[in-house]
């Protein structure tokens, strides 16, 4: 028998075979109580109360769980965050941005705005993918831009503010629920629920400072603006707990059920917990692996929510991954972009790190085999 057609022991498997850094594994609770109310929920208007008050939950349980000061506010859209970096670069930048680059996603963002016709050329401060990120000497920019999480790669950025009076935004993707943070380190916080939120993606949330509010309401009058990606019709229909265009009513269900799980358990403190116990599984194996060690060297910008391992020779990652996924075990592959031996673990709060520690045994087991 092959290696490709391992099977894996019983006690190698975890509970939960779903590891994937987006769509993300949803807690069968949540699932089961979508079932439970599905005929009362699904199939209604968005723009009424069954809905609305899902949506002014979720607004609320964020304030509560980010510890959000009064003048805060959440907002909600359509799109992803990919979508949010279009709204921005019509309703939060007025002239020119600061981008922080540390991989794939923060580059994208420098990339919607230096092609966007309206605004001067942004000023970028890029660090190698993997590498502890390095800040810009001075921020140029009326908008200073970095990930708080670098999915590609698992690199955090801790949240900080420049001096000035630039907005601070900052992408909370895949941080935002499973990373401790301080509202007054930023103006946006903006991220999607398809990571540490357990649910699935085509929505951005937005924690809003005031001066990001104000500099919405001013900019809007200003400049033509495609009413999807208006921040200020978003800031309309948020006070009124909907959405300007009809949501996936599933998702912001799922997303309310996950924040009632989290504020049940003890807030962001538990969910970021679940992260660093995590964490310390994955990482700890990797430290003391013969073949496998941190993408990231620096143990402080290791991520607690993406934790990216790379295999030496004679290890395939990519045999592994394929193992894995015969054996129920999947979305473990490394991010495509960034081309390495590894493997890319996600460590949000819904997954447990019983079933983390169960991982890296059926890893080991496959290596193993590989390399005896």
């Amino acid at each position: 028998m092959t290696t490709d057609d391992l099977t894996l022991p019983t006690a190698l498997l975890p509970g939960d075979g779903r590891f994937g850094s987006g769509p993300s594994k949803i807690r069968d609770e949540a699932v089961a109580a979508l079932g439970r109310d599905a005929h009362g929920y699904l199939g209604t208007s968005h723009r009424r109360d069954g809905v609305r008050s899902v949506v002014g939950e979720i607004r609320e349980g964020l304030r509560h769980l980010f510890s959000l000061p009064d003048g805060y506010e959440v907002l909600l859209g359509l799109g992803g965050s990919t979508l949010f970096w279009d709204a921005a670069s019509f309703g939060l930048i007025e002239r020119r941005s600061t981008h922080l680059v540390i991989g794939e996603f923060s580059s994208k963002f420098a990339q919607v705005t230096r092609a966007a016709p309206h605004l001067d050329e942004p000023q970028v401060c890029e660090t190698a993918p993997g590498e502890a990120p390095q800040r810009p000497d001075h921020v140029e920019g009326d908008v200073y831009a970095y990930p708080h999480n670098e999915t590609s790669t698992g690199v955090t950025v801790e949240l900080h503010r420049p001096d000035g009076g630039a907005l601070v935004l900052v992408d909370a993707t895949s941080a935002a629920g499973g990373m401790r943070v301080h509202p007054d380190a930023f103006d946006v916080y903006y991220f999607a629920p398809q990571k540490c939120f357990s649910s699935d993606g085509g929505l951005w949330l937005a924690l809003c400072s005031p001066a990001a509010i104000e500099r919405i309401e001013r900019l809007a009058p200003t400049r033509w603006t495609p009413a999807t990606l208006d921040l200020a019709i978003a800031i309309e229909n948020s006070r009124l707990e909907q959405t300007y265009n009809t949501p996936a009513l599933a998702t912001l269900y799922l997303l309310r059920e996950q924040l009632r799980w989290m504020l049940d358990s003890g807030g962001l403190d538990f969910a970021a917990g679940r992260c660093d116990q995590s964490a310390a599984v994955v990482y700890g194996w990797a430290d003391g692996h013969r073949y496998a060690t941190p993408f990231v060297k620096d143990s402080a910008h290791r991520s607690p929510v993406t934790a990216t391992i790379d295999f030496d020779e004679p290890v395939d990652a990519a045999k592994i991954a394929k193992i894995l996924r015969s054996n129920g075990i999947v979305d473990v592959e490394p991010y495509r972009k960034l081309g390495r031996n590894q493997l890319r673990i996600a460590l949000f709060p819904a997954i447990e790190p019983a079933d983390l520690a169960t991982l890296t045994r059926a890893i080991d087991f496959v290596v193993d085999r590989m390399t005896g």
